[in-house]
Parts: structure tokens; C-alpha cells; sequence
């Protein structure tokens, strides 16, 4: 459930509204990627902060721990819970806008490398070997190195008239 910004008002400070606020959509498209880093790492500092603080509320509530402070004690979990939900939401807004200018970094560096490939490609001389003698330059005929298997043409009747006669003998089994 998304937050709106006069309940943001009321959650935090006045420090904190402001570095929350640029975390919202005019702010996000013109920071500088350092200053994302920057705002990411503090969200997330105050969110595990506030969530230490909802879960030792817990342990104290349940007589596992026991209280720090004087404080501590009387901390209402549901406005920490919706503090911590703000840090959390920026947090994730911040966190899209590093991943799109991650995206966009990474694609202009592609960009870049199919392009000096592109160059590369085209400088390149071309390879066009010649394709050697053929027919209509006279080539002269290349005589085969291997022994070519002389078969008596005599043989060549007799095993086939052996293969007729042998189905002839399988048909008039049957």
C-alpha cells in the first residue's frame, strides 16, 4: 500500500522529508548516479534501523529482552511500522532508477563495442582466394592416388544371379 505525501509529512522530519522527497519522480530522473548510491545506502540504514527498533519493541513486549532505555518501551510499533514503510518505499523507487541507469550504461556500452567491431569488420581486407585451375582455363586433369579395386565383371553376374536365386528359395519356404 503505496503512502501518500502528506501522511510522509507527518511520519518524518524535516531532514528526513527532504532526502525522501528526492526520492519522487522529478528528483530521481536528474541526480547523478553517485548521489543515488548515496541515497540508497542512507534509506537502507534508516529502514534497518527502524526495523531493529519494531522488533526490539517485540522481544520487550514478549519478555525476551529488556529495555534499553527509558523510551523504549513506549515507542507506537504501527508509526514505526509506517516510518520504516516510507524508508521502504523510497528505497525501492531509488533502487529502479539504478537499475535503469544500469541498463542504459550497459546498453551504450554494447552499443559501442558492436560498432568498433563494425569498424574492425570493415577495415579488414577482404579474402577472396583465387578458386585454382578449372575447366575453362585448361586445367589438367588430377590423376587419383588411391588403387581403384579391379572387379572381374564375370564376378559381378554371378552374385546377383546367387542373391536372385537365394529369395527365389526364401519365397517357396514360406
Amino acid at each position: 500500500m503505496s503512502i501518500g505525501a502528506s501522511r510522509e509529512r507527518s511520519l518524518l522530519s524535516a531532514s528526513e522529508l527532504e532526502r525522501v522527497r528526492f526520492s519522487h519522480y522529478p528528483g530521481l530522473v536528474g541526480a547523478e548516479r553517485d548521489e543515488l548510491v548515496e541515497l540508497a545506502r542512507w534509506l537502507r540504514e534508516q529502514r534497518g534501523r527502524l526495523q531493529g527498533q519494531i522488533r526490539q519493541g517485540r522481544r520487550l513486549r514478549r519478555g525476551k529482552a529488556e529495555p534499553r532505555s527509558q523510551r523504549e518501551g513506549s515507542a507506537n510499533e504501527q508509526h514505526l511500522a509506517a516510518r520504516k514503510q516510507v524508508f521502504s518505499q523510497a528505497l525501492r523507487r531509488v533502487n529502479g532508477r539504478l537499475d535503469h541507469l544500469s541498463v542504459e550504461r550497459r546498453r551504450q556500452q554494447n552499443v559501442a563495442r558492436l560498432q568498433a567491431a563494425l569498424e574492425r569488420k570493415r577495415s579488414a581486407p577482404v579474402h577472396h582466394p583465387q578458386p585454382g585451375p578449372h575447366a575453362a582455363a585448361d586445367a589438367a586433369s588430377i590423376e587419383n592416388p588411391k588403387d581403384t579395386v579391379r572387379t572381374d565383371p564375370r564376378e559381378i553376374g554371378r552374385v546377383s544371379q546367387f542373391v536372385k536365386d537365394a529369395q527365389v528359395r526364401r519365397d517357396n519356404q514360406g
